[in-house]
């Protein structure tokens, strides 16, 4: 499916390397990186509380599973305190990782504007790293003509 041009959610991401923790075994190996950060797009403002985590997954298949969960604190476009819980969650093959990498997000939120647009789960992310970090941006999907 095909997304629209523009980010609605855009998320500098700072990761805690020194609190990063790893495990290995004979079926597996298993990273889980803390990370907080920021945001700035036109629905929400604000940042990602520190206790994100990003845990990743790699099965003795050299399949990875990378399930990012953490809550975003601010306001949205109205103005109003907010919160965003984000569930992101990715699959790569021979543990390689595209560049940018695509995701597929789920958002809850308390916040009564954002919710009938968040709750519908018509999203895709992508995750692209440069020289200021890691950026995960959020687009909403197009229709099909």
């Amino acid at each position: 499916m095909e997304r629209k041009e523009t980010p609605v959610l855009e998320i500098l991401v700072q990761t805690d390397k020194a609190g990063t923790v790893e495990l290995d075994s004979e079926i597996g190996h298993v990273k889980m990186i803390p990370f907080s950060g920021t945001v700035n797009s036109r629905l929400f403002t604000g940042i990602v509380e520190p206790c994100g985590v990003d845990t990743q997954i790699t099965n003795q298949n050299e399949v990875r599973h990378m399930s990012a969960r953490y809550m975003l604190t601010g306001k949205d476009h109205t103005g109003n305190d907010c919160h965003i819980y984000v569930e992101n969650n990715a699959w790569f093959t021979d543990g390689a990782r595209p560049k940018p990498f695509r995701s597929v997000p789920t958002f809850i939120t308390d916040s009564p504007v954002l919710a009938p647009y968040l709750h519908r789960n018509q999203f895709v992310g992508e995750g692209l790293r440069d020289e200021q970090g890691l950026w995960i941006r959020f687009y909403e999907l197009a229709d099909k003509a």
